[in-house]
Order: C-alpha cells, then structure tokens, then sequence
C-alpha cells in the first residue's frame, strides 16, 4: 500500500529555526488541525513533544482529546467552547459567547480585516461584557491576518487594527494576545511574542513571494507508491479508463498503489502530473491505482508540496490534506531508520 514518509530530522529542524526567532520553544504552538496537515496528528503531536512544544492548536475538541497527552495547554479553534483545565476555545461570535459552557477557558477572536470568522471591532465591549456575565475565563484575544504571505502591506494595517482593538486590555497580564501564524512569523521579528501559531511553516514549508527573506526550511513529508502489476505495452495500445493514454512506442509500464481514494486528486491526471522522480502519470488516476513507466518496486510521488501544487494549479495545504489518514506513515528518524507509526 502506498505510505508517507516524514522526516523527524526535517521537522525538528524547521522548529529550531522558528525557536531562534521566537527565542523559546514554549511560545510556539504546533498547528496539528486536519491530521496535522496531512502527517498524521498524534504521530506530529509526539514528535512535537519530543522537541519539546508544550502547546498545540487544533480544529475540533475531538482532535484536542487524541493529543492531550502530549501537551499543556491546547487552543481549539472550532467548537464549542466547554469547562476543560487544558483546552481553551475560540470565540468567533457573540453566538459562541452565548454557547460557551460556563466556567470554560475562552479566547476572544477579533476581525481585524480578513472578514470571515471574529468579533467585529466595534463588538468588542459587548463581547467583553457578555464574557463576564457568562463568567468566562478569558486567556487570549487573537486575529488572523489574511495576507502575509502575499506581496501586500495588508499584514501591517491588520497589526494596527489589532493593536487598537487590544489597546484596553493590554493592562491585563493574564490575558495573551496572538496573531502571528507562519507567513506572519517568517516575515516579522518575534521574539516580542509570547505565542505563535506555527502551521505550514513547521513542515517545510513559505508561500512567501521570493522577494522576502525566509528560513532555511525542509519539507517533512513524502508520498510513496508501491508497485503492484507489470506489464508490456506496444505502440498504439491505451491504457486506463477511458484510453486516455496510448502509447508512443513500446514500453513497460507498472501499476502502483496510489489513487484519488487516498486523496491523490483524479484531476492530477487531466495534464500530466510529473512524480519527484520524473515520471509522468500515464492517463487518468483511478480510485486506487496510477500508472507509470517504471517497473520500480516503489517510487517517490512527491517530496515536495508547493511543487507538486503547482503542477495541479493549487497550494501545498491543499497537497497534504488531501491525503487520507489510512496511508501509513513512516517516521524516518535522525540516524535514518524507519518506524511505522
């Protein structure tokens, strides 16, 4: 069956550097939402913890229980918020402010410009006063910024909107404040920070346009296929459905054990996706099958997920989360050994 590949050695490096810029390990939280962006979400939870990442940042209450162990504190960015010692809960709306089980630990959600989940700015008091009288134990405030990884000076004016719409409260110690995703952590100084919510940047890798500085980053994951049938082919004949693909000369071609069931996306065949081993997918995925013209015992799909988006015209994010959680992944440790997971 085909299987996943991640690199301890990457990993831990990517968060060394983003450790060096946050100048400790206990201001990063590990963004482990959508099975750790397709790595695998305890198998990324232990390693976190391993290297000594004490806070994580998850979708689902769901996704919180199966990481507990491994972690401190944990912020849930997506459901309702209930009375957990370890787990504090977003709030995207005043309807969540109402919602939330009294006596829970909440971190209050402002829209500082990307419009789509948060307090508006102007809700503010309201939201801080229906905090109190729901008797809330209120932790954070945070925003998300919609376009630091782009060519833009949006990043900045959505830091001020922050600044102004936390300006009240900054008397208030207990209470930490927190915008800096990846881009924005690649692009800003933060060892001002007493949080960061590393994602994308963690596994290897920034969407930033190359003008900007950034880390020295290694991507973590890597998809493999196994070979499952061999078979000879002459000139003209045409393979998989539809007979998409005929051949231009006689030529050996295998199947292998990978299709958009396992969340390669069938579209990847509409123009030729070409594997990290230079190898063009011959006609359209199946649900379980692709194949390639090679009679390889495995091969290397790819190791690289903004490369690979690029060739199917979307991002890295898309790449990795597609990928079903029934793929085996393979931790392959720093002396390079392979442990099934």
């Amino acid at each position: 069956m085909a299987y996943i590949k991640i690199d301890k050695k990457n990993f831990f490096h990517n968060l060394s550097q983003f450790t060096k810029k946050t100048g400790s390990k206990e201001s990063i939280g590990i963004v482990l939402k959508d099975n750790a962006y397709g790595h695998g979400l305890e198998l990324i939870a232990q390693l976190s913890a391993e290297f000594g990442i004490t806070q994580a940042v998850v979708r689902t209450y769901d996704e919180a229980q199966i990481i507990k162990p491994y972690f401190k504190q944990i912020l849930i960015l997506g459901d309702q918020a209930i009375v957990d010692d370890s787990c504090s809960f977003t709030l995207n709306s005043l309807e969540d402010i109402e919602k939330a089980q009294i006596g829970s630990m909440v971190e209050l959600k402002v829209d500082t410009g990307m419009h789509r989940n948060g307090i508006a700015m102007e809700e503010i008091e309201e939201a801080l006063s229906l905090i109190e009288q729901r008797n809330l134990s209120l932790v954070g405030i945070m925003t998300h910024n919609r376009s630091a990884d782009e060519l833009s000076s949006e990043l900045f004016w959505q830091q001020k909107n922050f600044e102004k719409a936390v300006g009240s409260i900054l008397s208030n110690k207990n209470i930490r404040l927190h915008s800096f995703n990846s881009a924005t952590s690649l692009r800003l100084p933060c060892n001002n920070q007493e949080f960061i919510r590393l994602g994308i940047g963690a596994y290897g890798y920034s969407e930033l346009p190359s003008i900007y500085e950034t880390l020295d980053l290694k991507p973590v994951l890597s998809l493999w296929a196994k070979k499952v049938a061999t078979r000879n082919l002459k000139k003209g004949e045409r393979v998989g459905y539809g007979g998409t693909f005929t051949a231009p000369k006689d030529m050996t071609i295998s199947t292998y054990d990978l299709g958009y069931g396992d969340g390669w996306m069938r579209s990847n065949s509409f123009k030729p996706f070409i594997t990290a081993e230079g190898l063009p997918i011959l006609g359209r995925v199946s649900m379980d099958y692709i194949l390639l013209e090679s009679t390889k015992d495995e091969v290397c799909v790819f190791d690289n997920a903004i490369e690979a988006g690029r060739q199917v015209g979307t991002i890295s994010y898309e790449v990795m989360t597609l990928l079903g959680k029934n793929i085996r992944r393979i931790i392959v440790t720093i002396d390079d050994k392979h442990l099934l997971f």
